[in-house]
């Protein structure tokens, strides 16, 4: 029986509504509803990474990857290659069109960016995702009124890639602190098969608040444990929120009042600016509108001299 070494790397997924607070990946619009086509963008504000990428997640399901670029070619995993259409428009932009949208397009659809390609040691940074719905005109209204009623709670996922082996007998599980999780915790219902490699690999994904991330005090970790035929093999990679992959939560906060400030300091220039133009305009309307008002008086009185 030939056997393979197997790799386990993790892929820190900020997915956060609207920022994601490692690299900045903005990615818009947030939402789309339509029956006809969609297209999302993304853009990478401060880094010029070279490996772009558009996965999606359905419902209860697991990330697949769609498609990567890399020097303005784009990849498409064979589940992907019609219907889709990715392109770098920009250095830093990228976009995704998804033609001829289908019922089974409704996912949420991420973009990310990374200075290599993944499995490396190399973080990749993704953007606060897009969510497409498929929906006649009567389930609308209803999601409508349904999604004014929700509550934005801060997430980060983390995702754990154990590839390069064979068979296929895999177990993966999570802990948080040592201890096992099973809270939001999502892994590939059987290992997959690569083509290329002639290989095996399977994903497993943990979502937690981003405040729980946030804590040093908390390390998590993905286990897999491999059974080769003979024995059972165990591998783990662990991972914790530090400053090198993630900014502390006082900077944060720190960043977060700072734009706060400067957003109220332009609404104060933009009211003083306006205070300003209307006194100027007054200083040129109101002599003339005086003497509107008054040369009817002065005229009477010289009528009755």
């Amino acid at each position: 029986m030939k056997l393979h070494h197997l790799t386990v790397c993790i892929v820190t997924l900020c997915w956060i509504e609207g920022v994601c607070e490692c690299v900045l990946i903005t990615q818009w619009p947030r939402d789309i509803i339509s029956n006809s086509s969609a297209e999302m963008h993304c853009y990478q504000n401060d880094t010029d990474y070279e490996y772009l990428y558009w996965y999606r997640q359905l419902s209860g399901g697991q990330i697949q990857l769609i498609v990567y670029l890399l020097a303005g070619n784009a990849n498409y995993e064979p589940d992907f290659k019609s219907g889709f259409k990715a392109e770098r428009s920009h250095t830093k932009q990228w976009s995704l069109t998804v033609s001829s949208v289908q019922q089974k397009d409704e996912a949420v659809y991420l973009c990310a960016a990374s200075h290599t390609s993944l499995c490396s040691y190399d973080p990749a940074y993704f953007g606060a995702g897009t969510k497409l719905t498929v929906l006649g005109k009567k389930s609308l209204e209803k999601r409508r009124r349904r999604s004014n009623n929700l509550v934005v709670i801060l997430r980060k996922t983390l995702v754990c890639v154990a590839s390069g082996f064979y068979p296929d007998h895999v177990t993966v599980f999570w802990q948080h602190n040592g201890q096992n999780i099973t809270d939001g915790v999502a892994t590939d219902a059987a290992a997959k098969w690569n083509k290329t490699s002639k290989l095996y690999f399977i994903t497993s994904r943990l979502r937690l608040q981003a405040k729980t991330w946030f804590n040093p005090d908390n390390k998590f970790s993905c286990n897999v444990t491999f059974f080769n035929g003979t024995d059972y093999n165990n591998y783990s990679k662990l991972i914790k929120c530090t400053f090198s992959i993630c900014p502390t939560e006082k900077y944060l906060t720190i960043t977060q009042n700072a734009k706060l400030s400067y957003s109220v300091l332009i609404l104060k220039s933009c009211l003083y600016a306006a205070l300003v133009c209307f006194l100027v305009w007054k200083l040129q309307v109101g002599p003339a509108e005086s003497a509107a008002l008054t040369s009817p008086s002065i005229l009477k009185r010289l009528m009755w001299d």
